[in-house]
């Protein structure tokens, strides 16, 4: 596998971006290094708060194995709600030791001082990870905590219902939106637009080209109207305003998956995670399923998008804990104990992610179900593998992020409801991003 585009993203990412001195000072505290009591004797318990399937078993196993460090877990609802509630448990000064999180979220929370300086104690395991994902949990050359996940990206789609209307997996967005069309003739919808979950519009800008955050010599740069993101918000307006996407929310998690366990939505771009949660939740439609890679924009070469939640995961260590060095190496053993990278790498025992270790191309077999895939499992591992080689290499994620996404969630609820249109949800948030990073006396141009 070649995992060199893949490196270079999360680099890009987690690094570029935010490297320079001065950048995120001015909207929180700073990071004071290791000021609690990591050496204590005796067993001592850490809260690990996550989400993902899977955790729990690795919890479970972890405890096994361990006499002095023990953790104690609390599954948290989704990615989303994790940073609302991570917010306010920050606030109180009793936020858990260990959290799952994902690399956008990284920068946030350092610039609000949440997080605690662990280089010290995971810098030696270093090659134990591919470069992109190590550097997905550092900022300004500080790790804050271990990565757990890289996230190749892919279409997966109905064989059944293309089949049965003569329509072929969709090449382009021209594709996707004609393939649409016909379906709508049918009454299917080809996708699902969640009012919620204004991740389609970042992914297809992302893909497009776009840079929502840049930095500008000692600045941020900021540009949520430029050509990517029209172009981007072309085809989602088309989606909308031609009625070809159903809006089930994913606070319905379970009539969701129904949804597509029954043709009623018949295709997902998706990443291998959230084949987990059809593994778990189909009834019907096993082997019916088969991928494609990422719809690309017309003219140009494959390309997919570096992904939201999907860019890879983290295990963060808060400033809050009071054993440091416990919490770095519990995370550490999460990430690279073969049982446990082999529990979350399945889509049947976890979340289906593929690993952040050096030798994460090892777990493509693993990280798809080929119970969800029947005939079409051999083929979708060549999807996955070549995902990887068409990542985004350019995006960066912007200090105020976390609060950022929850105002572009609130405009996304409207568009996906009619009420505006996407050009105008970009104009907005080209507008309140400015306001608010000047709000927090950080530099920015846009």
């Amino acid at each position: 596998m070649n995992f060199t585009t893949s490196r270079r993203r999360f680099a890009s990412a987690a690094v570029a971006g935010i490297a320079l001195t001065g950048l995120l000072s001015a909207c929180g505290g700073s990071e004071s290094g290791d000021d609690g009591a990591s050496g204590a004797s005796g067993p001592v318990t850490l809260d690990f708060w996550g989400w993902a399937n899977g955790q729990e078993a690795v919890v479970k196993a972890f405890n096994a194995s361990h006499k002095d460090v023990r953790l104690k877990y609390t599954k948290v609802t989704d990615q989303l709600t994790m940073q609302k509630q991570l917010t306010n448990a920050v606030k109180a000064g009793n936020a858990p030791c260990l959290v799952q999180n994902t690399a956008e979220y990284v920068t946030s929370w350092v610039s609000q001082g949440a997080l605690a300086d662990i280089t010290e104690y995971v810098e030696a395991d270093q090659g134990k990870f591919n470069p992109g994902s190590w550097a997905s949990a550092q900022v300004q050359g500080k790790l804050y905590g271990v990565p757990t996940s890289s996230a190749p990206q892919f279409t997966a789609y109905r064989t059944d219902v293309f089949g049965k209307y003569g329509i072929k997996p969709p090449a382009t967005w021209d594709d996707f939106i004609a393939a649409g069309k016909e379906l709508k003739k049918h009454g299917i919808e080809i996708t699902n637009y969640a009012g919620e979950d204004p991740s389609t519009l970042e992914v297809l800008a992302m893909q497009a080209g776009a840079h929502w955050y840049a930095v500008d010599g000692d600045s941020w740069k900021i540009d949520f109207q430029d050509e990517g993101s029209l172009k981007a918000a072309e085809v989602i307006q088309e989606i909308i305003d031609n009625d070809l996407n159903n809006k089930l929310s994913f606070a319905d998690y379970a009539a969701v998956q129904r949804n597509y366990d029954n043709g009623d939505t018949v295709t997902r771009q998706i990443s291998t995670w959230q084949m987990a949660g059809m593994v778990q939740n189909f009834s019907k439609s096993f082997g019916d399923w088969a991928l494609a890679p990422w719809p690309t924009y017309r003219g140009e070469a494959p390309k997919t998008p570096a992904g939201t939640n999907l860019t890879g995961g983290v295990t963060l260590v808060t400033k809050s804990c009071d054993h440091r060095e416990q919490a770095a190496e519990a995370a550490l053993w999460m990430s690279t104990d073969p049982g446990a990278v082999r529990t979350m790498a399945s889509p049947e025992t976890g979340n289906g992610v593929m690993p952040a270790l050096a030798d994460s191309g090892a777990y493509v077999g693993e990280s798809i179900s080929r119970k969800l895939l029947g005939p079409n499992y051999g083929p979708a591992q060549k999807i996955v593998s070549d995902s990887l080689g068409t990542v985004t290499t350019d995006w960066t994620f912007g200090p105020n992020w976390t609060a950022m996404f929850t105002e572009l969630q609130a405009g996304w609820a409207k568009v996906v409801n009619k009420e505006q249109k996407v050009t105008d949800l970009l104009a907005h948030m080209q507008k309140w991003t400015v306001d608010d990073l000047k709000s927090r006396g950080i530099s920015v141009k846009g």
